[in-house]
């Protein structure tokens, strides 16, 4: 079982080769910028799921209000496990931990974005095991 604790900049290494995982390889200095950002920002948070003294997976999250209810909002920015350790627990422990905290924090929502790809078919599963629901479309429009 693997422990969720809060990100520290040692994890930076640990957390730029998740994202290979994930399907978007980022060198360190790439992360290094990213998460300069990111820890700028009151309203994101990430956490780290480490096992044998490893990081083996992550979860980052934002806290938002919406237009279209009352209540603050958790947003599962990226979640990802080291691809050898998937269909552990360790992902569904990494939810868990943000459900628990985004309670504590005064946030009843919890919405998460994923791809449509072959290979996130594991993660669409355990999402719906885990209560959530299929609600929409999502729509990207990258400008050059």
């Amino acid at each position: 079982m693997a422990i969720v604790r809060a990100y520290e900049p040692a994890d930076l290494a640990a957390v730029a080769d998740l994202m290979e995982d994930l399907g978007y390889p980022t060198t360190v200095d790439e992360m290094q910028r990213r998460m300069d950002v990111i820890a700028s920002n009151p309203f994101y948070h990430t956490f780290v799921a480490e096992q044998d003294g490893q990081v083996v997976g992550m979860i980052g999250i934002r806290i938002s209000t919406n237009y279209e209810v009352d209540d603050v909002v958790t947003y599962i920015s990226a979640l990802v496990v080291k691809k050898e350790l998937q269909g552990q627990g360790i992902g569904k422990q990494l939810i868990h931990y943000v459900e628990d905290w985004s309670i504590r924090n005064g946030s009843n929502i919890l919405y998460l974005t994923s791809g449509i790809k072959e290979e996130r078919k594991a993660a669409h599963e355990m999402y719906k095991k885990l209560g959530f629901e299929i609600t929409g479309y999502r729509f990207v429009k990258r400008h050059k």
